[in-house]
């Protein structure tokens, strides 16, 4: 596994939980947040395989909370993990792209507006415009994550897009970008990118990650921002019926 998707790993593991209740099983780091949210999942930190009893223990936290068993693992661990997850019933139920950017290497300083804000539910419901009805329940939840920093873009002074960074082990995570939808194609996600780098940076992170639905629009703009593409961030899940059946 590259350095840098081995410190991507340890820092997704270690941020997860934040606010939520967490749990440890050998690699696997597993959250619970509240009833149907999908940050109650699990993160393989890639230090180690995991076994079949760290496997079955996070099951029984899943059950316990009445969630889906869900496992988020990057590329590199995956084939170790195969047979246990097939043995077990899971099913792969998403693939992202996992980049990272090297912030020795920073782009030029954001030309919109941006603004960090320091109000989360007002910072949630716009976000929620950007990503869709029923989304606003899980912005809040994220946008009250211990340790997030919360910005926004402006365009002729009124919003135009909302971004979140935190920070983890020399890792800066951004996440939560969106554009409001009658203000897209005005670079609103570029400029957030931009300066959440520079804040990163600033804040004494020597790596920036960031996950993207391949193909996306999203995609190409953090690839114009000088990010690389390292691993794939891979979901399996097991259902709740499956989970009561052993």
């Amino acid at each position: 596994m590259k350095d840098a998707i081995r410190q991507l790993a340890r820092a997704e593991a270690a941020a997860h939980g934040r606010g939520g209740t967490r749990a440890e099983f050998g690699p696997l780091v597993a959250a619970h947040h509240g009833p149907g949210l999908p940050l109650n999942s699990a993160w393989h930190d890639g230090s180690a395989p995991m076994t079949a009893q760290d496997l079955l223990a996070f099951e029984a936290f899943s059950a316990a909370h009445d969630m889906p068993a869900t496992l988020h693992l990057l590329s590199p661990a995956v084939n170790g993990a195969l047979p246990l997850l097939t043995a077990r019933g899971y099913a792969l139920t998403s693939v992202l792209h996992a980049y990272t950017h090297d912030l020795r290497d920073l782009p030029p300083a954001p030309t919109l507006d941006v603004r960090r804000s320091g109000d989360p539910d007002a910072w949630a419901a716009l976000s929620a415009q950007g990503f869709g009805p029923g989304s606003e329940v899980i912005m809040r939840a994220v946008a009250h994550l211990p340790g997030t920093q919360l910005y926004q873009a402006h365009v002729g002074g009124q919003p135009a897009g909302t971004a979140a960074l935190s920070l983890t082990g020399g890792v800066a995570a951004l996440f939560g970008t969106s554009a409001l939808p009658d203000r897209r194609g005005l670079g609103a996600q570029t400029a957030l990118l931009a300066a959440r780098l520079h804040a990163a940076h600033a804040q004494g992170a020597d790596m920036a990650s960031v996950f993207a639905t391949p193909g996306s629009a999203s995609e190409r703009n953090i690839r114009r921002a000088g990010f690389e593409l390292g691993a794939l961030r891979l979901t399996f899940t097991r259902g709740p019926s499956q989970l009561r059946g052993g």
